[in-house]
């Protein structure tokens, strides 16, 4: 079936694709865009003439998925603990603290269809606060995002982040590790938000909250601050993305080692999405992690881990399995 774009972001469905650019000034302008910021190329900004609670009658559209076997990932299990193990040596080194190391899956799907089916399994099998599709493929934009992350949300002059870092299958198994992750990247995040706002307005109001999710739970923490008068969304971006959460810390060396060890890009994955309203003033856009997206013949999935020193690389590989688990088997569902 061949819909025209469409989007559901923030629990509303847009239609009649009016606009896009790359240029982020575009906020300024009058409507509601959604942002889509891949972690590799292009920002992309999407003006739609409609927006709806409900969704409308002609977006229908079945999922076959691939069968669950047919995933290939971009490092296999070998792969991504010898990843793991030469992220510790360059902590060692004391060239990182704290570095993300994503992998891929993927697998070939049916280009006459859409990802919308694959989005209405996500959204009944693994709710989530930031469940997003854009489908846009005319643009090269077709994603389903499942997130429980926020990259930045803004209310006027108040800018907030909440970062997760920290993964188990249960509160109990959480480990001391895994606190002193999310404060790295707390940390991390703090000096983000004091490029752009105020002095002395950069607060931490939640810190290592633990939050459930299907199949899993995350420590949680928020960072806020308020913005300095007349920051353009420009310079939000330049002081905070891609986000520092899966990346790492330092910012700057996380991204050196992530190129070094990983073997598929990230393209969507690790980017954000949401949407970004009245002249800029008020957006909410998520990590876009937990999602998939299709590139040509090809859907696929990212999945990764938070590499400190204390890591077992056996263990990230197994957390890397945990997040990915429940979204692949919805994916492949009745497709043994």
């Amino acid at each position: 079936m061949s819909l025209p774009p469409f989007a559901c972001v923030g629990g509303l469905w847009a239609s009649g694709l009016a606009a896009v650019s790359h240029d982020p000034s575009v906020l300024k302008e009058p409507g509601r865009w959604i942002a889509v910021l891949p972690y590799q190329g292009d920002q992309v900004y999407l003006l739609f003439s409609h927006w709806q609670s409900a969704r409308p009658e002609w977006v229908r559209d079945e999922w076959r998925g691939p069968t669950r076997t047919s995933w290939r990932s971009s490092l296999n299990a070998d792969g991504y603990r010898d990843a793991v193990e030469r992220t510790r040596e360059a902590i060692a080194r004391g060239d990182v603290y704290q570095a993300n190391i994503c992998r891929v899956l993927s697998s070939k799907s049916d280009t006459r269809q859409s990802l919308l089916g694959l989005f209405d399994r996500v959204v009944t099998g693994n709710p989530a606060p930031y469940a997003a599709i854009v489908h846009a493929p005319e643009i090269g934009i077709e994603i389903v995002c499942a997130s429980p992350e926020l990259f930045l949300r803004r209310d006027g002059q108040y800018l907030v982040s909440g970062p997760i870092k920290g993964t188990a299958t249960t509160e109990s198994d959480l480990l001391d590790k895994d606190s002193a992750e999310n404060i790295m990247i707390v940390d991390l995040v703090r000096n983000d938000l004091s490029q752009v706002c105020l002095t002395g307005s950069v607060e931490v109001p939640r810190l290592l909250e633990v939050e459930e999710h299907p199949g899993l739970v995350h420590l949680v923490s928020q960072v806020s601050g308020e913005l300095e008068p007349g920051t353009s969304w420009a310079e939000i971006l330049a002081a905070t993305f891609p986000p520092g959460s899966v990346t790492g810390a330092p910012k700057s060396a996380a991204l050196r080692i992530i190129s070094e060890h990983e073997t598929s890009p990230r393209d969507l994955y690790c980017g954000a999405l949401g949407w970004i309203e009245h002249g800029g003033e008020q957006a909410e856009l998520a990590v876009t992690i937990r999602t998939f997206w299709r590139d040509g013949a090809i859907v696929k999935f990212g999945t990764g881990a938070g590499i400190t020193w204390e890591s077992d690389a056996h263990a990230e590989w197994l957390e890397t399995e945990l997040k990915a688990r429940r979204l692949i088997d919805l994916a492949s569902e009745g497709n043994e």
